[in-house]
């Protein structure tokens, strides 16, 4: 259990895990739906090429676009996309650096499909045996061409009864077959062959600007992702606040209407007045949520984030809400000795 926690809790903190996993999950998924799917081509002229072409294009797109709903950072994307300047300037890098490693992972799944699909060779058999030419087999040789396509419309149906021991039926359907297998095969290989180039010569080349859209994709990510957690703490405490004025707001329309009811065989204890939970928490790491109090400032401080985002510079102070909010760090007199973290 201890293991299983270590590994949730590795997964949580880190997006690109995450991704990997989801991407991994999905092309499993996909090795399960492929094996299970009952494939029945319709062996008629008009659609064979329609359905095998259909279920080997439509499933990838599908799972293509289920890869971008799953990863998160598509979003995230987007959002830096279309987000106004502000007072932070936007950097193109970046968003391609996002955008490609969206579509990475989103491909994944939608490539595995379409390898299992060529290496099987029933899509391609179906959707392109009426493409094939008759002149290439010696047994069409005393058809008529109107004889010719409704046999080759057949071949994917290996049990009807017009092609069943048929040796030309099998002849197409290897021929198909085997030229399938070989698209397949050489896209695997290019497809290993590119990977193997990407990883081997990015070392070669100066990796300042990799390092750094890497960096700040990571950034973005973990930024909106502390946003909404502490948006997430900011509006419990907010609703926890409320609930206790609400309380104690009744309590006192209580007690003026005379409906407190206090014991009269002895002299009633006086009520604990609590502190206010600014007193409680004026030592603790609450204080900047509770300096938001209203809805008006809930909603301006939220309208704030989405046009102007704050500068990446920690050392400036330039007042992003009329001075009201500054995510500047608390300054200390020269003279004021740390008593903490004197161990570096």
């Amino acid at each position: 259990m201890d293991k299983f926690r270590m590994l949730f809790q590795h997964f949580q903190s880190s997006s690109e895990s995450v991704m990997n996993g989801i991407c991994l999950l999905l092309a499993v998924v996909t090795v399960k739906l492929y094996s299970s799917f009952d494939f029945n081509c319709p062996c008629l002229a008009r659609y064979n090429a329609l359905y095998g072409l259909g279920l080997l294009l439509a499933p990838p797109l599908a799972l293509f676009l289920c890869g971008l709903l799953a990863n998160r950072q598509s979003v995230v994307m987007v959002e830096e996309w279309r987000r106004p300047a502000g007072h932070r300037r936007k950097d193109p890098g970046i968003i391609r650096y996002m955008c490609s490693s969206v579509l990475q992972r989103a491909l994944a799944a939608p490539l595995v499909w379409i390898l299992l699909a060529l290496l099987d060779g029933k899509c391609f058999v179906c959707a392109f045996s009426n493409s094939v030419d008759p002149e290439k087999f010696l047994d069409f040789a005393n058809m008529t061409p109107s004889q010719v396509q409704f046999f080759l419309a057949k071949v994917p149906c290996k049990e009807d009864e017009l092609v069943r021991n048929s040796p030309a039926r099998k002849a197409v359907s290897r021929y198909l077959r085997c030229l399938s297998q070989a698209i397949g095969w050489s896209v695997t290989l290019l497809l290993i062959i590119a990977a193997f180039l990407a990883r081997c010569l990015r070392p070669c080349f100066d990796q300042t600007g990799f390092l750094q859209r890497r960096y700040w994709s990571n950034y973005v990510d973990l930024e909106q992702k502390l946003f909404d957690e502490t948006c997430c703490e900011h509006a419990r405490d907010f609703a926890h606040r409320c609930v206790l004025h609400f309380f104690a707001s009744m309590q006192s329309e209580l007690q003026a209407r005379g409906l407190h009811r206090d014991n009269a065989c002895r002299s009633p204890e006086p009520p604990a007045v609590p502190e206010p939970p600014e007193v409680l928490d004026s030592g603790s790491g609450k204080a900047h949520l509770r300096a938001i109090s209203s809805r008006e400032q809930v909603d301006h401080l939220l309208s704030t984030w989405y046009s102007r985002k704050p500068p990446l510079d920690l050392a400036a102070s330039p007042g992003l809400c009329g001075g009201g909010l500054s995510h500047r760090a608390p300054t200390f007199a020269l003279g004021t000795r740390l008593s903490q973290h004197t161990d570096v």
